[in-house]
């Protein structure tokens, strides 16, 4: 659940965040996003992404119900945006022993493509956080011009900012507010 906590965001971000960093950006689309979130995995995870010809399409529509899942205001209604993204990638789960690592969990979806397998992953992972964590622990950057989501794993759940440029950005700021002659 931690490990697909980062891809989540990243791939949120990349397809639907106009503002990040303090700056527009375009969002990825097409091809260009297939491209651009296969370069956060695996060699074999990105092969099978890219084999797939319309991951950017299937991407984009993940990345757009994993916003509303992250971003819904109160906890039954992001439990129903979870839900609904369990429901949609048919979530199975199954055990798997990595090199190096115990078995765990997988909850690759049923769908046909690796999107859809990546799809249900992340709908349970949100899940597990939801039920690991509580349904505070997702938000929206608050810097200044920044519209990036993240996931807070945090012990106190204290995260407010996307990343620690925003966080530098944000504090600068407000220390100018402060110090203003």
């Amino acid at each position: 659940m931690t490990r697909q906590a980062p891809l989540i965001a990243e791939l949120v971000n990349l397809a639907t965040a106009r503002l990040r960093g303090g700056s527009a950006v375009r969002p990825a689309q097409g091809d260009e996003l297939a491209e651009a979130f296969a370069a956060q995995l695996g060699d074999s995870a990105r092969a099978a992404l890219l084999a797939v010809s319309d991951a950017g399409e299937r991407l984009a529509a993940l990345a757009t119900g994993l916003r509303a899942a992250l971003l819904a205001g109160k906890p039954a209604d992001q439990a129903a945006h979870i839900n609904d993204l369990i429901r949609r990638y048919g979530a199975r789960p199954y055990l798997v022993e990595d090199v190096g690592q115990p078995f765990h969990l997988h909850f690759h979806g049923s769908g046909d493509t690796w999107v859809e397998a990546l799809g249900g992953e992340f709908a349970t992972a949100l899940a597990l956080i939801v039920d690991g964590y509580g349904p505070g622990r997702f938000g929206q950057c608050q810097a200044h011009r920044c519209e990036a989501v993240y996931i807070d794993l945090t012990r106190n759940g204290s995260r407010r900012y996307c990343s620690a440029a925003c966080t530098a950005r944000a504090k600068t700021a407000a220390y100018r507010t402060r110090h203003q002659s």
